[in-house]
């Protein structure tokens, strides 16, 4: 198998990005004090952050400017050949009052506009020191009491905190995002994605606060990333459970050099119904996590996933170590499970490789089970090495494995279930 990698082309146009930024600051500065912001954590200066976007992009685009202080917002839209600029200091604070966030339809479904957002947008950027920060704490509570409140589909909807809804060319380096009501960073349909050097924070009581959303998105570099969340910590979509279609997928995406603290992990799924390939991700540092490295969708929500590759990844802590699973939102089927008819949304995972891998002070060293009609095939695991009071389970899946050992401090080290096909070489 060939590691995933961007194109040639997708390199070029990243490089263009790269440079973007630093020529739109030459060509313009929109300060949004000018414009009349405040940035006394009190008054609402949206309209003041807006007009200063608003002007930039008439003159060709530039760099919006948000020098230190509290900048209370309700949402804002930027436009192409903008950067969204926040100085050491800078805070851009959603407004508290949820009235202030309309409700659209976000994904195809029923959803509030996003505090910062982009549609159909070009050369995008969000960069410096500051920090964005969603004031998620009243939609967390709000969520508690509701079921479903703020679930794809759902009547009781969340906003995300930065979404850029079929955009091209687009940085994010240096911010920190924290705090969303909702999933906090998501290109949704968009590509040529560079994010780098930024921190992604929610306390572990919030809900969906999933770190970075790459959705049906293509030609995305996530690098040196920090992060503390309250669900997954990268989660790799490609289309709603039950969706009608048609799904685009989610293709050639890297994931480097990352440290993930409280979260759910890397996640490729659970909503796949458009498929997702060619993906690396590699040099992560897992502390603390529930997950590590996960694959997971289920008879409703799947499509062809494949051409992944894990590899570099230590693991301290983590209460699941690896899971590739069919069977979202549980992780092993209960009991006999019957082959089912192969429809659209029948989940298609293979040619998975994990190597160079260790998990330490796990609770399970986790799972590779599929559907009996449609088995995992083609999991590698090379030098991966688990820990954990609980084995691994396989099931319905063919694995090949060399210097692959697991450790459990309770039963069996390695479960083989019906349909499992276990090679050491």
């Amino acid at each position: 198998m060939t590691h995933p990698r961007l194109s040639p082309l997708s390199l070029l146009l990243g490089l263009t990005l790269a440079a973007a930024p630093s020529a739109a600051l030459a060509a313009t500065t929109c300060n949004v004090r000018t414009f009349g912001a405040k940035a006394d954590g009190v008054t609402k200066d949206t309209h003041a952050i807006q007009a200063a976007i608003d002007a930039c992009a008439a003159k060709g685009g530039g760099t919006v400017l948000l020098s230190a202080g509290t900048y209370v917002s309700a949402p804002i839209v930027l436009k192409s050949n903008i950067d969204l600029h926040l100085d050491k200091g800078a805070t851009l604070l959603g407004s508290p009052d949820h009235a202030d966030y309309p409700a659209i339809t976000e994904f195809r479904a029923p959803g509030n506009q996003a505090l910062v957002s982009a549609t159909n947008a070009t050369n995008l950027s969000i960069t410096g020191e500051g920090i964005i920060d969603g004031n998620g704490d009243s939609w967390w509570q709000e969520a508690r009491a509701v079921k479903d409140h703020g679930v794809m589909g759902s009547d009781h909807t969340r906003p995300r905190l930065v979404v850029f809804n079929h955009c091209k060319h687009i940085l994010m380096d240096g911010v920190t995002i924290q705090n969303s009501p909702m999933w906090q960073i998501v290109p949704y349909y968009s590509d040529d994605i560079t994010i780098r050097n930024i921190k992604v924070f929610a306390p572990l009581r919030s809900i969906n606060t999933d770190g970075i959303d790459p959705f049906s998105s293509s030609n995305v570099t996530i690098s040196h990333v920090f992060m503390d969340v309250g669900d997954d910590n990268i989660a790799i979509k490609s289309g709603a459970a039950d969706s009608p279609g048609p799904d685009e997928p989610s293709r050639n995406i890297t994931i480097s050099d990352c440290t993930f603290l409280h979260g759910h992990g890397v996640s490729v799924g659970s909503e796949l119904a458009g498929g997702a390939q060619n993906i690396l991700v590699e040099r992560i540092h897992f502390d603390g996590t529930d997950n590590g490295i996960r694959v997971k969708a289920n008879r409703d929500r799947g499509a062809d996933v494949s051409h992944i590759t894990f590899r570099d990844i230590d693991m301290k802590n983590v209460k699941n170590a690896l899971i590739i699973s069919e069977y979202y939102p549980k992780i092993l089927p209960a009991g006999e499970v019957a082959a089912a008819p192969i429809t659209r949304l029948t989940p298609h995972f293979h040619d998975i490789t994990i190597e160079n891998v260790t998990a330490t002070g796990s609770k399970s060293a986790g799972a590779i089970v599929g559907l009996p009609e449609a088995p995992v095939t083609g999991v590698t695991l090379r030098h991966v090495h688990l820990s954990a009071d609980r084995g691994l389970t396989i099931g319905y899946a063919d694995v090949s494995a060399q210097d692959f050992t697991v450790t459990a401090a309770e039963g069996e080290a390695i479960t083989k279930g019906a349909g499992a096909k276990l090679t050491l070489r």
